[in-house]
């Protein structure tokens, strides 16, 4: 049963990242939507509107709730509770506290409120990828990761992912 149990875990959470990551591209499209003339702008936001309410909704929160689910169910099956899974835990509660943020902008974007530029969401999105790798670092690498070169490794992927945003805006001018 453990096996099935985390395979279901991974699947979904995989599906919660995916839509996690693909919604913010939805924001950014739509935050430039509003730059748009008429009636180009209206015909795009429209369908950006149906986009992200489905994948939202659709994907995106059942696979959150059912990762909540799987998460500390597949945690009682493990038998203890090592201290790289309370780690891995704070970064998890991170990545929740990440969800609701794009939560937030979610019912802004949706009722036409866009407080958040493009490139803003560009950089809120690569938050998202910090959590990934620190999760899944933490749960493959269990004890053998230190802690002192797991955030040394976390800060150079931040420099790395930064220096990214800042190359692809000076290649799109």
């Amino acid at each position: 049963m453990y096996l099935y149990i985390k395979a279901l875990h991974i699947i979904f959470i995989v599906t919660w990242f995916s839509g996690m990551f693909y919604i913010v591209r939805l924001f950014i499209y739509n935050a430039e939507a509003e730059t748009k003339p008429e009636p180009e702008r209206s015909i795009l936001q429209a369908q950006f509107k149906i986009m992200m309410r489905r994948l939202w909704y659709g994907i995106t929160w059942p696979s959150a709730i059912i990762t909540l689910i799987l998460g500390p169910w597949l945690a009682s099956q493990y038998g203890s509770f090592p201290e790289w899974l309370a780690v891995k835990l704070l970064f998890v509660m991170g990545l929740y506290i990440y969800h609701f943020s794009l939560h937030i902008i979610f019912k802004q974007q949706m009722g036409g409120i866009f407080k958040w530029n493009s490139r803003r969401l560009r950089i809120w999105n690569e938050l998202a990828t910090i959590f990934l790798v620190a999760i899944v670092l933490l749960a493959v690498m269990k004890e053998s990761l230190s802690f002192v070169w797991g955030l040394l490794g976390l800060a150079g992927l931040m420099i790395m992912l930064f220096a990214g945003i800042g190359i692809y805006r000076r290649l799109r001018k």
